[in-house]
């Protein structure tokens, strides 16, 4: 998009609804058209004609200015008094009583005593900053950043298959080119629905497969001879994936001659994929055999090998979200390399983002293992190069900390058993994203200091000792990086109001104030060319890159240096693997965590709706958005609801082996009479996170966010109906 700073807006101020315009009654936004009404906001917002959103911005880029002037915007530090609420400050008194917290820490438990919670919003700048600074200037193992919960699986997957996570390995413009498109667990007409315009291909050539146990509207396009909807039962993706690769092998429309020259490890799936003969998949699935049979015909025949113009096997959350999710995402890895999808110009596989910033938040420190381009931070190499940048001895660099779950398991631990007592939360909400919410929510409640930046008071911000208010995206200058691993250049359009601060402002005195052994700098200019160099050789090289290329240029790393044009297509010659080769890996089928019983018949499943993004901590504050789904919804199948004695609009009750929650009933025929699904965009007693599952896959750390066990009960009472009057989004 591009933001023009909009005259006579005063900063800071309140904006109202649009004269005229009832909430909610906007239609649907096409490409290049503008939004009904008009609203004094610091900024306007024009789509360009980029190759990702061809002109067109959904309703929440449309609105995102909106944000700017939040009603409640956080515009002063916040200070934890002794009357127990939260009171105005100065940023000398904030830095004061987080200085001396975390040394209550250090003292009572050691440098472990303290831990970072990051975010996949942050530009590459604060992503890399913020890794430096809890192992420089806290010297604490224990960093992890809300990613964990979004692309860890497939980021796990990609790296043992090709030695390389990179969400998207060749532009998302080469999808439209593609005469079949197998997308797994992604609702993208909805969370992302710019996008769909590069499904718009192989829909109209009858080769767009949706994998999703919902009709969604993404399913939808399926219709009118556009492709095959396959709904399997929630968490058996995998043994879909497995049935599919079988029947690849089974027909011989497997790439014999591709698997030979550029993969390792193909007998083995052969074998392991050969006890999942169609039948099998049906009965495990639900997903008929005749369509498993279709849909694998159907990727074969637009394989290049077999004379087609180009086949896609996609992943998003639907198919991550599990305590299985890496070995799903191998799965789906493995159909792709059987067919000779990867590595060829027009085909392959890739994973969806779901963050702004989820590919370059992943690469450059944030995570639990990792230093700066996508190094590990186990590497004795890795550690002594990324030392030499910082100007630190590579000995003082912690190891590896934990994933987020294992991390939050910590928090508000006693020292003895190893907890964390102070934590510092940038650019996240885990008391409504996070899984088993109520649970993390009773933790945070015990540390001794907890630290979260923010722009709105957030849920968990609301739990804080010391809330920092900082920039948000039109106030900074940095770079992102986009799902096919573009660098892009994001620069600052008017001036934060109040005492907002950045962060990297932050963390440089912050650091100081700590003690740190080197100055942190503050400029995002100057922190790139530092992140360049500490990423340079690394498997996520930035090495050649400014914040001038990016805004220039399509820049994709890896980019080694500044006279290297980067590289849009990844694995064209060879695999990022020591023999060049891409690994195939057998993987078995397990069940559900959280399976069916008899005190929780239906699956939950989780997700997005169009208007709301992430924890919503934003998009609830924005009026047009929120009034056009101002609550938590469940929605139920027709036949559910009518054994349940649910009405249509009536208050449900959701219960778990971890919480309940509720949430207004919506009856629609697009979804399993097994399933119900629940947004997890809301707050209070409507949080879904207070019943998802904790369990975690045991190579990425993902949580099973994606399906539980639950009981669902008409709740119509005045209790319930109080807590779904639009809980948590400001007046």
């Amino acid at each position: 998009m591009s933001l023009t700073p909009a005259p006579g807006a005063t900063p800071g101020a309140t904006p109202g609804a649009a004269p005229g315009l009832a909430p909610g009654s906007e239609p649907a936004l096409a490409p290049g058209a503008a939004p009904a009404g008009a609203i004094r906001l610091p900024v306007e917002v024009t789509p360009r004609d980029f190759p990702t959103n061809g002109g067109g911005l959904c309703a929440k880029g449309w609105t995102s200015a909106a944000v700017l002037d939040a009603p409640d915007r956080l515009t002063t530090p916040l200070l934890r008094d002794d009357d127990g609420a939260l009171h105005p400050a100065t940023w000398e008194a904030a830095f004061d009583a987080i200085v001396a917290g975390v040394h209550r820490s250090w003292a009572a438990g050691g440098r472990e005593a303290v831990g970072v919670f990051g975010g996949g919003g942050l530009t590459n700048e604060k992503a890399y900053t913020l890794g430096k600074f809890a192992r420089v200037a806290l010297r604490t193992p224990f960093i992890d950043y809300n990613g964990r919960f979004c692309m860890s699986s497939a980021a796990a997957a990609g790296n043992r298959a090709f030695g390389l996570d990179r969400g998207l390995p060749f532009p998302l413009t080469d999808l439209g080119g593609a005469d079949a498109i197998l997308l797994v667990g992604s609702n993208v007409a909805e969370t992302m629905p710019p996008a769909v315009r590069h499904l718009s291909g192989a829909r109209e050539r009858g080769g767009l497969l949706v994998v999703d146990p919902r009709h969604t509207p993404t399913a939808a396009l399926t219709g009118d001879g556009g492709g095959l909807h396959l709904a399997p039962l929630p968490g058996t993706d995998l043994q879909l994936l497995l049935g599919l690769t079988h029947v690849v092998f089974a027909e011989g429309l497997a790439d014999d001659a591709y698997l030979e020259t550029r993969v390792t490890g193909s007998d083995d799936v052969r074998r392991e994929v050969s006890q999942w003969w169609p039948e099998r998949v049906e009965r495990e699935t639900g997903v008929p055999a005749d369509q498993v049979r279709l849909a694998a015909r159907l990727l074969a025949a637009a394989a290049p090998s077999r004379g087609g113009r180009g086949a896609y096997v996609l992943t998003g959350r639907g198919a991550e979200q599990h305590a299985h999710g890496t070995d799903t995402v191998t799965a789906a890895i493995g159909l792709a390399l059987a067919l000779g999808l990867p590595g060829v110009t027009g085909s392959g596989y890739g994973c969806l983002t779901g963050q702004g910033n989820g590919q370059g938040g992943r690469e450059h420190g944030q995570k639990a293992d990792q230093l700066p381009g996508y190094r590990s931070i186990a590497d004795p190499a890795a550690r002594a190069h990324v030392a030499a940048v910082w100007g630190v001895d590579p000995d003082s660099i912690p190891g590896p900390g934990v994933p987020a779950m294992a991390l939050f398991e910590k928090v508000g631990a006693p020292v003895e058993s190893g907890g964390i007592r102070a934590l510092f939360v940038h650019g996240a909400n885990p008391v409504v994203s996070a899984p088993d919410a109520g649970a993390l929510e009773a933790r945070l409640r015990r540390l001794d200091l907890l630290v979260v930046a923010d722009l709105v008071p957030s849920e968990t911000a609301q739990l804080a000792d010391v809330v920092l208010p900082i920039t948000q995206w039109a106030e900074e200058t940095g770079t992102m990086t986009s799902v096919e691993g573009r660098i892009l250049a994001r620069r600052k359009a008017v001036e934060p109001p109040g005492l907002v601060r950045d962060e990297l402002w932050v963390w440089r005195e912050l650091a100081a104030r700590l003690g740190a052994p080197v100055p942190f700098a503050d400029d995002p200019d100057e922190v790139l060319a530092e992140l360049a160099r500490a990423s340079a050789g690394g498997i996520a090289d930035y090495g050649g890159v400014t914040l001038q290329r990016a805004g220039a240029e399509a820049l994709y790393w890896p980019c080694p240096s500044a006279d290297h044009p980067g590289t849009p297509r990844v694995f064209l010659n060879h695999f990022a693997t020591p023999d060049g080769r891409a690994r195939m890996l057998p993987v078995r089928a397990t069940g559900v965590a959280d399976d069916l019983h008899r005190e929780a018949p239906l699956y939950l499943v989780t997700g997005r709706v169009l208007e709301h993004y992430q924890s919503g901590a934003q998009t609830r504050r924005v009026r047009r958005l929120a009034a056009a789904q101002s609550r938590a919804t469940i929605t139920l199948h027709p036949l559910t609801a009518a054994r349940l004695d649910i009405e249509e609009g009536t208050p449900v009750r959701l219960t778990t082996a971890r919480g309940v929650a509720v949430a207004t009933a919506i009856l629609s025929a697009s979804i399993r009479p097994d399933v119900v699904f629940m947004p997890f965009h809301f707050a209070g007693r409507q949080r879904v996170n207070l019943l998802t599952n904790p369990a975690t896959d045991p190579i990425s750390g993902m949580p099973e966010f994606k399906v539980c066990a639950v009981d669902v009960a008409s709740a119509d009472t005045p209790a319930a109906r109080l807590a779904l009057l639009g809980e948590g989004v400001p007046s």
